[in-house]
């Protein structure tokens, strides 16, 4: 496996300097060569792994068990895309992970590049689809790395995520976007509550509770949306029907406008999530009842200075932990930068807030280069968030810093620090320096 990892990484790089093959009688190579070291450390070190393969952290306790991971890996990717025949096309991309067996297994439970069970280099068909696009119609079935806003590709980290799906899109009508669809499977180790080196079923791969998985079999989530966007306004409206799992229902409304020299949008957000069928029976053990509630205000200057801000309360309803993050899903208003909602004990409740500032330096030497610092605070309600040995806790405190070098085609870099105050826990922070090539 490593082997051919190393291959098609090499190959990649060929095909990438060969231009008459980037766009040979409609055929289209592309491709990503993406290379990092993560690092996360919730002075919680490992001490060794059992005889079942598990991590045993030095305190269960500590950060809820989490101990502390670190590694290096190499992330290729390789797509073919055919030419266009009466709006048909088609798209493979095959992708991997492997580090060459130079990180320590101990410190591998929590760099969500690996499956965290097997920790071993794999290979997977990570798209193969057939589509059909004109004008006004859209029409796709296979695999994707597609985005929307609760199931999304989330491809700023290491491998995207790759969804098994089918749908249809419609341009109509002004302004407008209509889509429906069916999800059935996904691949991604970060946001995959199964394994995520391969396709599993939407509900396997769910954060449910694993007993409840079981009772329910592989299920998926059907999908529809309402998308208006013009030049001061964007609403968006999305349904996803997990069945016998739970309903999130979104609605979001941005306003953009220019105020000077200020480019600025407000925004408003609800989601709610709401479980359906066998779990919204006496027989399951996941409750999901609860609503998030959130708002914003971003904007940029044109000497390249830039803001964002949000809030978000979450109602006081179980669940948070059941789905937050799911699929790939991250569309909030006030994230931390790598944390965001896994190391307090409970969100039920809660308000966290969000200032952000940062900086584009294309307007200072003329390279696409922007640096951001982030401060996220979460007011937590001690009645439900508490660590694993009972202590309550009031507050979360996170501070990030991002660099961020290229985008597009080309050579990019992403780096990023967030240090994370909880209370009754360790301080925990996390280091990623990721970067590449793309063609």
């Amino acid at each position: 496996m490593k082997r051919l990892i190393l291959t098609s990484t090499s190959l990649a790089f060929v095909l990438s300097s060969l231009y008459a093959f980037d766009d040979f009688n409609g055929w289209k190579v592309s491709g990503d060569i993406r290379t990092g070291w993560v690092t996360y450390d919730y002075n919680n070190p490992p001490i060794g792994i059992d005889n079942n393969g598990n991590i045993i952290p030095s305190d269960p306790n500590i950060n809820k068990g989490h101990t502390d991971s670190k590694g290096w890996y190499i992330v290729p990717k390789l797509s073919l895309t055919t030419p266009t025949y009466k709006n048909f096309y088609a798209k493979a991309s095959v992708a991997g992970a492997t580090d060459f067996g130079i990180n320590d297994e101990k410190y591998e439970s929590r760099n969500f590049v690996f499956d965290p069970g097997e920790r071993k280099s794999f290979a997977i068909l990570q798209e193969g689809y057939v589509a059909y696009k004109s004008k006004e119609h859209k029409l796709l079935v296979g695999r994707e790395e597609i985005e929307t806003p609760m199931i999304d590709a989330d491809d700023y980290y290491m491998q995207a995520d790759s969804f098994e799906v089918a749908y249809y899109q419609n341009h109509s009508f002004k302004n407008s976007t209509i889509l429906f669809g069916y999800f059935s499977k996904m691949a991604g180790v970060w946001d995959s509550g199964a394994n995520g080196t391969k396709f599993e079923s939407m509900s396997k791969a769910s954060f449910i509770d694993k007993d409840d998985k079981e009772h329910i079999g592989d299920k998926g989530i059907a999908f529809a949306s309402y998308d208006f966007n013009d030049e001061h306004h964007h609403l968006q409206i999305w349904n996803y029907y997990g069945f016998d799992m739970y309903n999130t229902f979104y609605l979001q409304y941005d306003y953009l406008g220019t105020m000077k020299t200020l480019n600025f949008d407000i925004g408003i957000k609800w989601i709610n999530f709401k479980e359906v069928g066998y779990l919204a029976t006496d027989k399951a053990n996941t409750d999901i009842d609860y609503s998030i509630y959130e708002a914003r205000f971003d904007g940029n200057f044109k000497n390249g200075f830039n803001f964002a801000t949000g809030i978000a309360k979450f109602s006081n309803g179980p669940g948070q932990s059941a789905t937050l993050g799911a699929w790939g899903g991250y569309y909030y208003f006030a994230n931390g930068m790598v944390f965001h909602f896994f190391d307090a004990g409970s969100l039920q409740n809660a308000t966290n807030y969000k200032a952000q500032i940062g900086y584009d330096f294309k307007y200072l030497i003329n390279k696409n280069i922007s640096m951001y610092y982030r401060y996220t605070y979460f007011d937590l309600d001690p009645t439900y968030s508490k660590t694993k040995n009972d202590l309550a806790q009031d507050k979360k405190i996170l501070n990030g810093l991002r660099i961020v070098y290229g985008k597009g085609l080309g050579w990019y870099f992403n780096g990023t620090y967030e240090y994370a105050k909880l209370d009754n826990e360790p301080n925990i922070y996390a280091l990623r320096l990721i970067g590449g090539y793309r063609f």
